[in-house]
């Protein structure tokens, strides 16, 4: 049995995963860590990692950015694998986790849902075959609480596309005012927030009077739980390093 802290286990997504872990057979989640103290379901809930009782072999992150710090400390001091599942980290942040890496298994992902993963495998792709000769537009969708812009996944896709060019493109975040004609080099990335949209992807491929459009659209926060699940059985006796959700795609 693989036991599970949940941070941020009060939340929309908390919740969610806890349905999926403690409806799986093979997980149960043991504790969780919120802004404040109590008990979720029979699950114990505290407000500081310091507090924790309980044998966990995993921590998944559905919190905030500003928790990372605690959540490396608990892992290195229990040994735990950390699923990072929050998005909006600093520079100062990710190159943390790349030096938490070194000594506990730590998967990053900025987003969980497997059709997501699928979509960054398909631009990628798409990217080295079309190449040069088609403009690179990515439009991302969400709900009018989502705090960051662009979305993590975004800037994830953004990536994906510029692998195939060596890295060399820039990305331009919306455009405002007299900006002059479009240059080859950009890969524009604009955030649309309404309502409760749970998440939309497009990467759009703009060439010589054709358009190739690529899309994925998330009808419930539920795959991205399902997803989390997924990556905590994974991860469950790996060694130090860092994850991502294509290892788990791949079955690495």
């Amino acid at each position: 049995m693989i036991d599970i802290l949940i941070c941020g286990i009060f939340g929309h997504m908390g919740r969610n995963v806890l349905e999926l872990v403690n409806a799986d057979a093979e997980t149960r989640c043991v504790a969780g860590v919120d802004l404040k103290k109590g008990e979720l379901c029979g699950v114990p809930v505290y407000d500081c990692f310091a507090d924790v009782k309980e044998n966990v072999n995993a921590v998944i992150d559905f919190s905030c950015a500003a928790n990372l710090g605690n959540i490396l400390d608990f892992a290195a001091r229990t040994g735990c694998a950390v699923i990072l599942a929050t998005t909006g980290y600093t520079d100062a942040q990710l190159a943390q986790i790349e030096k938490a890496s070194e000594h506990i298994p730590v998967f990053k992902t900025a987003n969980l849902s497997v059709g997501i993963n699928l979509l960054q495998k398909l631009v990628k792709e798409s990217a080295a075959l079309l190449g040069n000769a088609f403009d690179v537009e990515l439009i991302e969708k969400h709900h009018n609480l989502k705090k960051d812009a662009p979305s993590g996944t975004a800037y994830m896709l953004a990536e994906s596309v510029n692998e195939a060019f060596g890295g060399e493109k820039n990305y331009v975040c919306g455009r405002e005012g007299l900006v002059g004609a479009r240059k080859n080099t950009e890969i524009g990335i604009h955030a649309v927030r309404g309502g409760t949209i749970v998440g939309e992807h497009e990467v759009m491929f703009a060439g010589e009077d054709e358009i190739v459009t690529i899309s994925h659209s998330a009808r419930s926060k539920k795959v991205f739980a399902a997803g989390a699940v997924k990556a905590a059985k994974f991860m469950y006796g790996k060694p130090a390093g860092k994850y991502n959700m294509q290892d788990v795609l791949a079955g690495k």
